[in-house]
């Protein structure tokens, strides 16, 4: 019962931050509220008897990811966001995924809930089963993500500069 109960807390703080980073309309603010989601997250893995992962996920994306992402938005001095109505497009298509989404997620979870489940600690857990996972089976798409991420950096970063100091440049 104190599993369950915990559960459905981590799970409430979770969702709450999730929806609190889209509402918010500074970005300071977005990452803060990404990291109450990632504290909540490495204590459902806490639960789940994951200890390495809730620990990976406290100092790999709670700490370092979101330093980055703080460095970035202040390397860009991102202000107040303005409002727009928002796109007709994203209306269109984004409230029916949404609800498909959705529903696609309650009908899986209810499927699954009188089918076989797995005991906690079934799973890889203990760190040298995890990095066998990590740098051989899924090697590849671990580095395309880092690379991802850098390559999205570094457009931010470009796309941010002043048009003077571009100028500036072209001129020596």
């Amino acid at each position: 019962m104190l599993h369950l109960t915990l559960f459905l807390a981590f799970a409430v703080v979770a969702v709450a931050g999730a929806v609190n980073l889209l509402a918010q309309r500074h970005p300071i603010n977005s990452a803060l509220s990404l990291i109450a989601v990632m504290a909540a997250l490495a204590g459902e893995y806490l639960l789940l008897g994951a200890e390495f992962v809730a620990a990976i996920q406290v100092i790999v994306y709670a700490g370092a990811i979101m330093v980055l992402f703080v460095f970035v938005i202040m390397l860009l001095n991102a202000g107040v966001e303005e409002r727009t109505n928002g796109s007709r497009v994203a209306i269109v298509f984004g409230i029916p995924g949404m609800l498909i989404g959705g529903v696609l997620v309650a009908w899986a979870v209810l499927r699954s809930s009188g089918g076989e489940q797995v005991a906690i600690g079934a799973l890889p857990g203990p760190p040298a089963e995890i990095a066998n996972l990590l740098f051989h089976e899924f090697l590849l798409p671990f580095e395309i993500t880092s690379i991802l991420i850098l390559i999205a950096i570094m457009g931010a970063v470009v796309l941010a500069s002043k048009p003077q100091a571009v100028q500036k440049r072209k001129e020596h």
